[in-house]
């Protein structure tokens, strides 16, 4: 007899629908997914009885719904009268809502999300978070895919340290956007490429935000390499509270519209110019990356420079590369792959969703 668990998804953006759609297609004989919630930032389809949802035609129905959003109250309302264990998938970047997971998970309501809000801002929430978990009662949270989108970096850190291994350092490339800017821009055959162009370019294919100052102020990658230090347990207060080097040149930090942002940001390539061709003279490359260094409680995030023979110096694309080096493993464990995307951070959120099935099906 196969068991069951209720899933209750908000989100139905790029990675939202992507995981609908590739839970909709797993072929699991042991446990059932019953998609009880459906949520988008306006409109939701909420079942009321706790039957499966038809994932056939999902969306389309979500948009004809005349039902409103839930609220943190009703949702936490809504998903505790559930017959059967509950699993909640954020698929949004809402700091309201994941301010509320401590909240869900004492009500035994388990929570996977790629949502880094949580777990990246003050270290009261992410204590609360975790505290509640470990209770007999609390819900399970996953959150793999904050760090990485589908790679195993949160789960092999946890698994590390679980097994009695000692963190001393990690450091990598953790955003896509900065890792295709930098790779473009700073390569180990010298080019004339300015750096302005190569932001233009990937804001243009979709690897930036709709305004690129979300990802050239480096706060992304503080947010991810705050919740790698917190798993390595270093008590990190917040992704300010330590060294983070933004792209952005001070005099359009100020700037409103992304369109001005961009008409005047080359007016500020000569900066980046001469780095690029310092670099180049010591046969070296540019790289944006986020450090972690346990022994010395250093963390930081900014541009470095890197050997061309360096494993860093030779990724490609937008991908993601991180180096973990433990007791154990004192020539760096390298883990390397596609670190954005809708379909790997579908992927890597169904995972943990499938891991905590296993768990709490009935």
């Amino acid at each position: 007899m196969s068991k069951s668990i209720n899933v209750a998804i908000i989100g139905t953006g790029v990675v939202g629908s992507a995981f609908i759609n590739q839970l909709k297609n797993i072929q699991s004989k042991s446990i059932a997914y019953n998609v009880i919630l459906i949520s988008r930032s306006s409109k939701a389809l909420i079942s009321q009885d706790y039957r499966p949802i038809d994932l056939t035609s999902w969306s389309d129905i979500v948009k004809s719904s005349s039902s409103p959003s839930l609220s943190n109250g009703e949702l936490l309302s809504f998903l505790e009268k559930s017959p059967l264990p509950t699993v909640l998938v954020d698929n949004t970047s809402d700091a309201n809502l994941a301010s509320f997971y401590p909240t869900l998970i004492k009500h035994g309501i388990s929570i996977a999300t790629p949502n880094k809000k949580a777990f990246s801002s003050d270290l009261e929430t992410w204590n609360e978070i975790f505290a509640n978990s470990s209770s007999p009662n609390g819900g399970l949270v996953y959150h793999e895919a904050t760090v990485g989108a589908g790679l195993p970096i949160i789960g092999t850190v946890r698994d590390m340290i679980e097994t009695g291994d000692k963190i001393e350092k990690i450091e990598g490339i953790f955003s896509g956007t900065l890792s295709y800017i930098f790779n473009e821009f700073s390569t180990v055959v010298p080019n004339d490429t300015k750096f302005s162009e190569i932001v233009s370019i990937a804001k243009d294919l979709g690897y930036t935000e709709p305004d690129p100052r979300d990802d050239l102020n480096g706060l992304d990658v503080a947010r991810k390499v705050t919740i790698l230090a917190r798993l390595a347990g270093f008590d990190v207060e917040s992704p300010t509270s330590f060294p983070v080097q933004s792209l952005i040149p001070k005099p359009l930090e100020s700037i409103e519209s992304t369109s001005e942002f961009m008409q005047k940001l080359p007016s500020y390539d000569d900066d980046m110019k001469a780095l690029k061709e310092e670099v180049e003279r010591e046969k070296k490359v540019l790289r944006f990356v986020g450090k972690i260094d346990m022994d010395k409680k250093i963390v930081s995030v900014g541009v470095e420079k890197y050997d061309q023979s360096h494993p860093f110096a030779s990724l490609k694309g937008s991908a993601n590369v991180i180096s973990i080096k433990t007791t154990r493993y004192s020539d760096p464990l390298i883990i390397q792959g596609a670190g954005a995307g809708a379909e790997v951070t579908a992927a890597g959120v169904l995972a943990d969703t499938i891991k905590i099935a296993q768990r709490i099906a009935k």
